[in-house]
C-alpha cells in the first residue's frame, strides 16, 4: 500500500478501534470448548455437508518422488485426476500420467477400476472406510486412543481456529489396523472455530509401525503427512492440498522412501437438470 493511503485509512479506522479491540479481547478470553465435544460437532457438521459434497468435483495433481539413500530424488512421476464424491466417499479418476492422457488399455483399465469403487462406495455408509481390511474408527474412539494436550486458540489464514496437539497412547488397547496405527501417531490439528471444520492437520509417526509383525512391512519413525482444507463457494470445505513423506521397508529386504505432494484446484459445482423427453444431464455451474 502506498504511503499516501495509510493516513486516511488510519483516520477511518480510528473510531472503530475500541470495538475491534473489544471483539479481539472477547474472542481471546472466551473459554475453549472441550475437545471431545468439539470433534463431535466437527463430525456432525461433516455429515450435514456430505450431500452438498456430491455436487462438487475438483482436479488434483500429484507429484510422486522416490528418494535414494543419499536423500536425492531418484525418480519422479506425476498424475492428474478428477475427484468426486459418492455417498460421502471421495473417489478419483486418473486422467493423465506423466503429462500424457490415458488412452487405450490404460483408459479401459482405469474406467473399470473407478466403476468398481463407485459401486463399493454406494454400498458403504459414509462414516465407514471403503477398504474392508482397514477396520473403522469413530471420533470418540480416536480420542480414547489419543492424549490431547496444549489446547489453544490461534488465527489460521485469517480465521479463528481451535488448535490442539495429540499423541497416541501406547497403553491403549486397540483392534484393527487403523486403531493400531493411531497409537503410533503424533501431531497437531487446526479446527476452524466458526465452521467446525478441519482446516489443517500435521501428523507423523513417533515410532516404527510393524505390519504383519514387521515381516510384511515396517513404516519408519518420522514418516509424516500434512493436509489442508479451505472453504469453497461459502458453503462447503474441500481439500486444497496435502504432502506426505513415508519411509518403509517391505518384506525385510527392500526399503523405500517416497514423497508425495498433491495440489487440489478448479472446484466446480454442478446439478442434475431434467429435460422433458430427454435424459437428465449434468450441468456445471460457474466456478466458485
Amino acid at each position: 500500500m502506498h504511503s499516501r493511503h495509510i493516513f486516511p485509512l488510519a483516520v477511518c479506522l480510528l473510531p472503530l478501534w475500541p470495538a475491534l479491540l473489544a471483539q479481539a479481547q472477547q474472542a481471546a478470553s472466551s473459554p475453549l470448548p472441550a475437545i471431545p465435544q468439539l470433534m463431535k460437532e466437527v463430525h456432525e457438521h461433516q455429515k450435514q455437508l456430505d450431500k452438498v459434497q456430491e455436487n462438487y468435483t475438483f482436479s488434483a495433481s500429484q507429484v510422486i518422488q522416490e528418494i535414494d539413500g543419499k536423500g536425492q530424488v531418484s525418480k519422479t512421476e506425476t498424475a492428474e485426476s478428477e475427484e468426486f464424491f459418492v455417498n460421502g466417499h471421495q473417489l478419483g479418476r486418473t486422467v493423465k500420467k506423466n503429462g500424457q492422457p490415458l488412452t487405450g488399455h490404460d483408459l479401459e483399465k482405469e474406467t473399470a477400476r473407478v466403476a468398481k469403487w463407485v459401486e463399493k462406495a454406494e454400498k458403504t455408509p459414509p462414516d465407514r472406510p471403503l477398504e474392508d481390511d482397514l477396520g473403522e474408527i469413530t471420533v470418540s474412539r480416536m480420542l480414547e486412543i489419543m492424549d490431547v494436550r496444549n489446547e489453544r486458540r490461534e488465527i489460521y489464514r485469517g480465521r479463528p481456529a481451535i488448535v490442539f496437539d495429540f499423541v497416541g497412547r501406547k497403553d491403549a488397547r486397540t483392534h484393527g489396523l487403523v486403531e493400531d496405527v493411531s497409537k503410533k501417531l503424533q501431531g497437531t490439528m487446526w479446527i476452524d472455530e466458526a465452521d467446525r471444520q478441519i482446516a489443517h492437520v500435521d501428523v507423523a509417526f513417533e515410532d516404527n509401525f510393524h505390519v504383519g509383525g514387521g515381516v510384511v512391512a515396517n513404516i519408519q519413525k518420522g514418516s509424516n503427512y500434512h493436509f489442508d482444507q479451505s472453504q469453497v463457494n461459502g458453503e462447503i470445505w474441500l481439500p486444497t492440498g496435502s504432502e506426505g513423506s513415508i519411509q518403509v521397508r517391505v518384506l525385510l529386504v527392500k526399503g523405500f522412501h517416497v514423497r508425495v505432494t498433491e495440489r487440489d484446484y478448479d472446484y466446480k459445482r454442478f446439478h442434475i437438470e431434467a429435460q422433458q423427453g430427454k435424459d437428465s444431464k449434468v450441468v456445471v455451474e460457474k466456478k466458485p
